[in-house]
């Protein structure tokens, strides 16, 4: 199918989807959330303002910019827009919080409780943060620095009523480590690894489920029904076409119904959980260059609103 033709097709139906999508979002069902992938040059304030207009339920928003508005001007935003402040990036910068002194870790968590409180003041419950897929210590001391920082990071979120979802990297790529760095070791790059993780950590500690992270780690539906509604804090949506594992990489993705996963019976799985969150369209490479944020934002909706009515969950 040419990108002519696919735009076409999923043009088609836009209107019927979105006020389907509306009615939804306004329910307690999944709904989609806008994601930075898809709006070069978009954020803020504006992405919110281009997520409301082009009928998302929700946005993936900016902490840094949000927190300069302050608490009143961010709620009224997203009030006023009639959108969810879906879920945001754990504010801790690299190398923190799967390295660096302790000392460090622990004077990141005082700001981490303002943060969350912050996020819980306008409405958001969820924040995110991706897992390393390997590791040049040994694989049993990273995870249990990892699980020792991440029960502290549990406790300092539910203060807040806050869950955190944890990423894992599927591509086989991403388990070789850096080319040209120091031997590394497989760490964790699934999800239901992600999930005895999670469990070791808090009852506040999940994954986010990435269909594409998901589909090149061979993930069934069965590991999502086992994962349960309460450890999928959020999920990313895009398609793949048929590689080597060898030869994938992170920026060949494809728009929702273009490739080769099964997201009928992934976003079924969900739904027989009870997930009832946000689906991010995450096409990572997909979008032409010459493409505006809007159409770019548009076309991510629509497709991943196409897909959704296919498995019957909007």
């Amino acid at each position: 199918m040419t990108r002519r033709e696919f735009l076409e097709r999923a043009a088609s139906a836009a209107a019927v989807l979105a006020a389907a999508h509306r009615a939804a979002a306004a329910a307690d069902a999944m709904f989609v959330s806008l994601n930075g992938s898809v709006t070069r040059g978009v954020s803020g304030a504006d992405r919110a303002r281009l997520a409301a207009k082009l009928g998302y339920g929700g946005v993936d928003w900016d902490l840094g910019a949000a927190k300069t508005g302050g608490v009143e001007a961010t709620k009224a935003l997203f009030t006023g827009l009639k959108i969810r402040p879906t879920i945001v990036n754990l504010p801790m910068a690299r190398p923190l919080p799967f390295g660096g002194e302790d000392a460090a870790f622990n004077e990141a968590l005082k700001p981490l409780a303002d943060d969350a409180a912050f996020c819980a003041a306008i409405g958001c419950d969820r924040m995110m943060v991706v897992l390393p897929a390997s590791t040049t210590q040994p694989k049993d001391e990273q995870r249990k620095l990892v699980r020792d920082r991440f029960a502290a990071i549990s406790a300092v979120l539910q203060k807040a009523g806050v869950r955190l979802g944890m990423e894992f990297l599927g591509p086989l790529y991403f388990r070789a480590g850096r080319a040209g760095g120091p031997p590394s070791t497989p760490f964790i790059w699934n999800l239901p690894d992600t999930v005895a993780l999670a469990k070791e950590c808090g009852p506040n500690i999940g994954a986010i489920l990435d269909a594409w992270h998901w589909y090149h780690s061979g993930g069934t539906t069965s590991d999502i029904l086992a994962a349960g509604e309460t450890r999928i804090i959020h999920v990313h949506i895009s398609d793949a076409k048929p590689s080597p594992p060898e030869d994938v990489r992170d920026n060949q993705r494809f728009m929702p119904g273009e490739g080769v996963i099964d997201l009928v019976g992934f976003l079924q799985a969900l739904k027989k959980i009870g997930y009832t969150g946000g689906i991010s369209p995450e096409p990572l490479g997909r979008i032409p260059q010459e493409m505006s944020p809007e159409d770019a934002a548009r076309l991510a909706l629509e497709t991943t609103l196409a897909t959704m009515r296919k498995a019957g969950v909007s």
